[in-house]
């Protein structure tokens, strides 16, 4: 396996580790009772764990793509972490937007909290995983 297989791999392994986390205690604290106490009539009964799994699979490896950029040696912390905001304000627009246009009782509250969440918690990630990886990130890719 090439150097900057590795390094893609490391980043995405530890991004995945801390945004579960960190997405675990938004869920459990906030997410869950807004969506309860906002929109509970469109949520449904049973979480869909298939399609979830895909969401985190798929958006850890756009983070790690945008954001962590770790075969990327000359970026700086802030840049980054800058790309890494703009991903996660992008995709979390995407949805909450569409999902205020189209869904029956979608509240702007829900919509602005979601796409706040998505840069937030996609620059921290990402400023987390550089600084666990601040070593490997400075190395020339191979």
């Amino acid at each position: 396996m090439s150097h900057r297989t590795k390094n893609w791999l490391t980043a995405y392994a530890v991004a995945a580790l801390i945004f579960a986390v960190l997405d675990v205690v938004w869920i459990l604290g906030v997410a869950n009772p807004l969506y309860k106490s906002a929109i509970g009539g469109i949520l449904a009964e049973e979480t869909n764990f298939v399609a979830a799994v895909l969401f985190y699979v798929i958006f850890v490896a756009g983070m790690v793509h945008f954001g962590v950029r770790p075969n990327s040696t000359g970026l700086t912390l802030r840049q980054r972490v800058t790309g890494a905001a703009l991903f996660g304000f992008f995709t979390y627009a995407t949805w909450a937007l569409t999902a205020l246009a189209v869904l029956k009782d979608f509240t702007a509250l829900v919509a602005v909290t979601d796409i706040l969440w998505g840069a937030a918690a996609c620059s921290l990630v990402t400023w987390l995983t550089s600084l666990v990886l601040r070593r490997r990130l400075a190395e020339r890719a191979a």
